[in-house]
């Protein structure tokens, strides 16, 4: 079970972030923000890809869901922390600060190109 220490913890040990105010939550930024802190510290707020946010739906539903609005079409998802253990919390900040920092989940730079595409335009 993951608490908001773990998720202040684990965030901070991620290179480069930094923690802000946020409206009522607390965002975790590198280039920009991957993550954000519910005030209650029970959830969390993931900038994920659309295919990452449906594949951890799909395998951990009592952990993941979409936000219900057009950020949560883009990929932005619900973690409630009491789902979650700290290591299945560090892979998830793990998969969005790498997003956030224009990084593919398999290491390498995501370009301009991956984002056209995403966006259905091409090059």
């Amino acid at each position: 079970m993951a608490t908001a220490q773990d998720f202040r913890r684990i965030a901070a040990s991620l290179e480069g972030t930094t923690e802000a105010p946020h409206f009522d939550r607390t965002a975790f930024k590198v280039k920009r923000i991957y993550a954000t802190l519910a005030a209650d510290g029970l959830t969390a707020n993931l900038m994920f890809t659309p295919e990452e946010q449906t594949l951890k739906c799909l395998v951990a539903p009592e952990a993941f869901a979409p936000i219900p609005n057009a950020w949560g079409k883009r990929g932005a998802t619900t973690a409630t922390l009491a789902a979650l253990s700290a290591a299945e919390l560090r892979n998830a900040l793990t998969i969005a600060w790498q997003r956030a920092l224009g990084k593919s989940t398999d290491g390498t730079i995501a370009g301009r190109r991956d984002r056209r595409r995403a966006h259905g335009r091409r090059d």
